[in-house]
């Protein structure tokens, strides 16, 4: 079984983590999101993934190399400056994926516990031309929303409808099973959007099938949302350590990797995640935060709901709002104040307060 990976977005909403890596690639529990979907299709049968991606994308994937859990990959490259939507990727990697056997899309800025050959049985079964994973939520105004008959065909998609004109709890939860005949629904050369443009289509033939999914499911495209599911996830593996060499108290769950240097007296956790050798300095206090790899933070900071990016600087007693998100390489100066919410750009050095 093949699958298709969309991820040839901009992360807009992540910036400016974003500006240096793509979703993809963003770690989750000290693991980049595309090495846990990797691992998840390999656990599920499919053994070659087809990455739908911009040449930025695939370069960063490249230099990054997450393992491929033996699984077969190849890249299907959007034109230079021209986005392809959610569609318009699916057509041109129409001749990597073939017309022999239906196939798996997955939106590669989901983390969801998905089960793809239960997804797959239900498109067999039901003859349908695409099979929809399906979620429910509580507010679902801000998704793909369905309305279902009693033999789980769709009946009518809306996306992102007015707040209180939802038909329904059950939105698209960004992962499908389609037939080949799709091909012959989506325009070539063009962005193509498949919830405004081929769904609706597919819908008028009778055979836009919603399947029900019970397992975590979570978007990352936002920073709170991001850190959630980072959070989430360390709930799952309720992972801690014991490191005779610090003084640190560890407070679980946290995920720290083995490289970590702690200080004496620091605070870790609850809900610390940090990445491959971060130095963290004495009496620092870490919750509720995502520290990538390589960064330093030094004495007396505390950090709480922030995320720290790669091989960023945090000098002795910064004090560091709720909230914050400090960029791969950035800088933060001693004794430098940042207000709740802040943001510093990719290798900016903070040098007064903000």
């Amino acid at each position: 079984m093949k699958a298709l990976i969309l991820a040839g977005g901009f992360a807009t909403r992540l910036r400016p983590l974003s500006c240096s890596r793509p979703k993809t690639l963003f770690p989750i529990v000290n693991k980049p999101l595309l090495q846990w979907t990797f691992e998840r299709l390999a656990n599920n049968g499919v053994d070659e993934v087809i990455l739908a991606v911009n040449a930025l994308t695939q370069f960063y994937i490249r230099q990054q190399k997450p393992s491929k859990c033996g699984l077969k990959v190849r890249f299907s490259i959007d034109p230079p400056k021209t986005p392809l939507g959610t569609a318009g990727p699916i057509k041109k990697a129409e001749s990597l994926l073939g017309h022999d056997e239906p196939f798996l899309v997955l939106n590669g800025d989901i983390f969801a516990d998905i089960d793809y050959q239960n997804l797959l049985n239900k498109h067999k079964k039901t003859n349908a031309l695409a099979t929809m994973a399906l979620c429910r939520v509580e507010d679902p105004s801000c998704f793909g929303v369905v309305e279902l008959c009693e033999d789980d065909c769709i009946k009518r998609f809306i996306e992102k409808p007015p707040k209180g004109q939802e038909p329904s709890n059950f939105i698209n939860a960004g992962t499908y099973v389609l037939s080949p005949e799709v091909f012959d629904f989506i325009p070539e050369n063009r962005a193509v959007s498949i919830e405004r443009e081929i769904f609706p289509q597919i819908v008028e033939t009778g055979r836009l099938v919603g399947c029900h999914m019970d397992g975590l499911w979570i978007d990352i495209g936002k920073p709170k949302e991001y850190i959630e599911a980072n959070k989430l996830i360390l709930d799952s593996i309720a992972h801690t350590i014991t490191n005779p060499q610090t003084t640190a108290e560890i407070r679980p769950p946290v995920a720290i990797d083995p490289s970590v240097v702690l200080g004496e007296n620091s605070i870790i956790g609850p809900y610390a995640i940090i990445g491959q050798n971060t130095k963290i300095g004495k009496n620092v206090t870490i919750s509720h935060s995502v520290i990538f790899a390589d960064a330093e933070i030094d004495d007396n900071v505390t950090l709480y709901e922030a995320i720290v990016g790669e091989g960023a600087r945090i000098g002795k007693h910064a004090d560091i709002g709720h909230g914050c998100i400090i960029a791969d390489q950035a800088k933060v100066n001693e004794n430098i104040s940042m207000r709740t919410g802040s943001t510093i750009c990719p290798a900016k050095e903070i040098s007064q307060n903000i």
